[in-house]
């Protein structure tokens, strides 16, 4: 990085936005030059902190690319306005940047992890996870994936992995499931990951005629608010005014509860609902089929896998979960649709 020259003094920008963040942000703020640090030691940028790197490495990445083609909730929607991973990936990293700043809390941190946090899930949404957990013998967990894209899959200067801080990393992993995130930070993801699908899922659902506003369940409306807006408001309003000076992230009783219910109603008449899960045997058929395929015919792997000198089921996880929706299918028809006989 070349170093800027203003007036013949060598600025260092990094430096001051480095002071900028001790002078600024709270106590409990995760201050980038007091990171844990990469795996790899790497010359500071004149310019970017670390966590600011890290937020742009994963940007400049492939499977963050990818995202905009893979599944929010609905399978192949026709409508331009459904949800997918990235867009999901967008919200999560506005609401938690928001909340963020409020808290005086490390902004680029946050943002490093809500870009990164859904890198390793499957094409076909939650399903296509399912569907991976259920046919290898080790499992799949979308997180533990996520931080393998970071560390392994990849690239950063032609060597494998983006070598990122401890502390994205650790965000990333741990945004879902019973970990606690180290920095609070992570732990404001955590939460905004739940307040962004569960509302824009809402959305989405409302949308596809699956069903109406006035389904949602009124305790629900009461505390959290009835429209899109007015719920995600009312939840970050609700976090930052419980975490403000506080050690940790959290909500009122009241809210979490509101939210708890909220999640129930979203799993008995959105994710586990026939008519909105109607194509859900089709996408796990292909990703089951495929599998098969490559576990039988791994040389048809692209070459340039960064694990190919691994376990060959590890290979196939790895290739699979990193399609789009549509590459699968197109893989599917490929593999194992007739082509057209023209003679």
């Amino acid at each position: 990085m070349k170093q800027i020259v203003i007036e013949g003094e060598i600025l260092n920008l990094r430096e001051d936005y480095e002071k900028f963040e001790n002078n600024r942000l709270s106590k409990y703020g995760c201050k980038s030059i007091n990171s844990i640090g990469r795996e790899m030691e790497e010359e500071e940028c004149k310019i970017r902190t670390k966590f600011q790197r890290d937020r742009d490495r994963i940007i400049h990445s492939k499977a963050f690319r990818r995202l905009k083609h893979k599944t929010q909730v609905f399978l192949a929607p026709e409508g331009d306005h459904y949800r997918t991973r990235l867009t999901h990936t967008l919200e999560v990293s506005q609401i938690s940047r928001t909340i963020a700043r409020a808290l005086k809390l490390n902004e680029d941190l946050t943002e490093a992890i809500s870009l990164g946090h859904d890198l390793g899930h499957t094409p076909f949404g939650h399903n296509g996870e399912k569907t991976l957990k259920d046919i290898t013998s080790f499992g799949f967990e979308h997180n533990i994936q996520s931080l393998r894209v970071v560390d392994l899959l990849e690239k950063h200067k032609e060597r494998q992995g983006l070598n990122l801080t401890f502390e994205v990393r650790d965000g990333i992993l741990n945004h879902r499931g019973d970990g606690i995130p180290i920095t609070l930070e992570g732990r404001i993801v955590k939460t905004a990951d739940r307040i962004a699908y569960l509302n824009h899922d809402i959305d989405d659902a409302v949308r596809a005629g699956v069903i109406k506003n006035n389904d949602i369940p009124k305790d629900v409306i009461d505390i959290l608010g009835k429209s899109h807006g007015e719920r995600i408001n009312n939840m970050v309003v609700d976090m930052i005014e419980k975490s403000l000076g506080k050690e940790d992230i959290a909500m009122s009783t009241n809210a979490k509860n509101a939210m708890d219910n909220l999640r129930r109603f979203m799993f008995e008449r959105i994710y586990l609902n026939t008519e909105a899960k109607s194509e859900n045997y089709k996408a796990e058929k292909i990703l089951r089929d495929l599998f098969y395929y490559y576990m039988d015919n791994p040389n048809e792997i692209p070459k340039d896998t960064f694990s190919i000198d691994e376990d060959r089921e590890v290979r196939v996880k790895d290739y699979i979960a990193g399609m789009t929706d549509r590459y699968a299918i197109k893989k599917y028809k490929d593999i194992f649709m007739p082509l057209p006989w023209d003679k």
